[in-house]
């Protein structure tokens, strides 16, 4: 009895040991990341990237695909397979992520590495070749008469191969189109897209959306149906599809150029039965020729923007281009010391609401003054930005009085005049009473509050009074907190004058809170990263780098674009290394946005880019 409890002992023992041997095993074997892909495709083919990595991972990055559009992926998907081998259960799991490609131009193109982490290790795949080639004459023939094939087996009437009705570049195209080609810098543009057709339209796909190099892009087609409608082009009557329309804000002056978009449309083309001579080709009549679908790629045609300048810019130009109103002020006329008021600057109108500067309004030097909130109430139309922008500070005044907080110039250019045009918030008038002795004030900012001394308290008469004797003298200690009330005075006055200097020197201010404000915007932007929030993400990403080369550089926002930060970086004697990589950042935001493939991967990139950039500022 002991002795079979011994054999049962040692074989569960041996299972045991077995078992996580196996696991270690399957675990030093999975980490790998193993590539799927042709070594070769013609030009135009549609084909197929597989990554597959035969453990769970996390944070997969693929790799950029030179020389080939991404119609599809990374779509991604799981298997599990379970074995039992000589009565030993085994299982392994893998990960499969798929990328759908077109080889455009001939070539041969180097695929770059893809990553991700597993069990906190990071694996990188091998780089690899594919050879695009180009289809001869002969070759096409061929290829057209196989797809021909597949697509009908035979012909009912005849048994012969049906044939596809030709398309031509008349009977579909695709087209863009700008309500102006000669708009003032910062004046929005809207650009439309429409596809053309005298055919039948299944379906289309937008694969490329323009980078638009020298533009703020907004989307105004997002959440829309498509507009369709017939029009007349050289006598030709066309059923017009319009897929997307969207707002240009020319960031420079000068002649710009708008890319163009790539597509692809499925069209119902109607086969024609190859006529034989026959009494079958009675029946050669649409109702019995059979309907396939083609698809037809298409770009749109590129446009040539003619950017004027704005003339003769004034000093208080808040950077606004459009048709705009400003009100505003304080919400209180009358209040106690140590209590909190705001004040209140909304603007309104039509234009490039998102890219003016923030108002500057002076207020007294009395009053505890906060950075002020943004909210933004910006709706995109059919024609358009349009709507507010509020700006609101939190001030607090600290001694007794009546303060005026001076009028406050908004100035902006009207492009359809041509002029710049001043709305004024009038000044206003505020009086400040003596707060509550016996209370302690409470002043509320921003983000938090904060709680103040209360003032002098009532001085109650008890105790008893002795008189000085002549010999008796101030001891050290009276001296020491003499010395002490002198130092902490002198200290008051110098910091006191610093503080004046320092606000006084605006161009300091604004390289101070570059950092600051830069990376906020950043944390916001991270949080719509993981919230897959892509319209506001690049908002922020935007706002965190042109906002922190305004302030770090002193640049106007009216006067950002490229060429203006790279002459400011080599004016300041900026590494040139720095400079490459500012005006690179600067160039993958605009091109991320709009490229292809995965947006999430895209976005985590973008933001690691950004970061880097500013923390090489500091």
């Amino acid at each position: 009895m002991k002795q079979n409890k011994s054999i049962f002992k040692r074989n569960v023992w041996r299972c045991v040991v077995a078992m996580v041997a196996m696991a270690v095993a399957q675990v030093a074997a999975a980490q790998e990341i193993s590539v799927q892909a042709p070594q070769s495709v013609y030009q135009g083919d549609n084909f197929t990237v597989r990554f597959v990595v035969n453990t769970q991972v996390k944070d997969f990055r693929g790799p950029t695909f030179k020389g080939f559009s991404t119609l599809a992926g990374p779509n991604t998907s799981t298997s599990t397979s379970i074995s039992f081998v000589n009565g030993q259960m085994s299982n392994s799991t893998s990960m499969t992520f798929t990328y759908t490609l077109r080889a455009d131009l001939e070539g041969t193109y180097t695929v770059g590495a893809a990553s991700c982490s597993a069990d906190g290790k990071k694996l990188t795949s091998k780089p690899f070749t594919i050879k695009v080639e180009k289809l001869s004459a002969a070759q096409q023939k061929q290829r057209q008469q196989q797809q021909q094939q597949q697509r009908q087996a035979f012909d009912p009437w005849s048994q012969q191969p049906a044939q596809a009705a030709d398309i031509d570049e008349k009977t579909l195209f695709a087209r863009a189109s700008i309500n102006k080609s000669n708009p003032y810098q910062g004046e929005q543009v809207i650009i439309t897209y429409k596809i053309y057709t005298q055919v039948p339209i299944s379906q289309f796909t937008i694969d490329k959306l323009p980078g638009n190099k020298g533009f703020w892009a907004e989307d105004l087609s997002e959440g829309r149906k498509v507009k369709q409608y017939e029009e007349t082009i050289d006598g030709r009557r066309y059923q017009v599809a319009e897929i997307r329309r969207g707002a240009l804000f020319a960031q420079e002056s000068g002649k710009l150029t708008v890319e163009p978009l790539d597509l692809n449309v499925l069209a119902m083309v109607q086969s024609q039965r190859r006529r034989t001579g026959s009494i079958w080709d009675l029946f050669d009549d649409p109702f019995f020729n059979a309907h396939q679908a083609v698809e037809r790629p298409l770009s749109t045609n590129r446009l040539s923007v003619n950017v004027r300048p704005l003339p003769n810019v004034p000093a208080d130009f808040s950077g606004a281009v459009g048709r705009f109103d400003v009100k505003g002020g304080l919400n209180l006329d009358r209040v106690k010391a140590n209590e909190a008021v705001s004040y209140r600057i909304t603007v309104s109108g039509s234009g490039n609401l998102m890219l003016i500067d923030a108002p500057k309004p002076e207020f007294p030097s009395a009053f505890e003054v906060y950075d002020p909130q943004i909210n933004d109430n910006i709706k995109k139309g059919e024609n358009g930005i349009s709507g507010s922008r509020t700006y609101e500070w939190v001030l607090i005044p600290r001694t007794k009085g009546k303060y005026t907080i001076p009028a406050y110039n908004f100035t902006y250019f009207d492009p359809q005049s041509g002029q710049y045009v001043t709305r004024r918030v009038e000044a206003q008038t505020i009086d400040v009473e003596k707060g509550d002795a016996h209370s302690t004030a409470v002043a509320v900012g921003k983000d938090d509050v904060r709680l103040l001394n209360s003032d002098i308290n009532y001085i109650h008469p008890s105790g008893r009074l002795h008189k000085v004797r002549h010999e008796e003298h101030a001891g050290w200690g009276f001296w020491a907190v003499a010395a002490a009330i002198v130092l902490l005075t002198a200290a008051i006055l110098v910091g006191g004058r610093r503080r004046q200097a320092a606000e006084q020197d605006v161009a300091g201010m604004r390289r101070k809170r570059a950092i600051r404000m830069a990376r906020k915007r950043l944390k916001r932007a991270e949080a719509h990263l993981r919230d897959d929030k892509t319209e506001s993400f690049y908002e922020e990403i935007y706002r965190a780098i042109w906002g922190c080369l305004a302030d770090k550089y002193s640049i106007e926002l009216s006067r950002l674009g490229r060429d203006t930060v790279s002459a400011c970086l080599a004016d300041k004697q900026v590494p040139e290394s720095q400079q490459q990589s500012i005006m690179q950042v600067l160039q993958d935001v605009d091109m991320a946005r709009f490229a292809p493939g995965d947006a999430r991967s895209q976005m985590q990139r973008i933001y690691d880019e950004a970061l880097d950039m500013i923390v090489g500022l500091e």
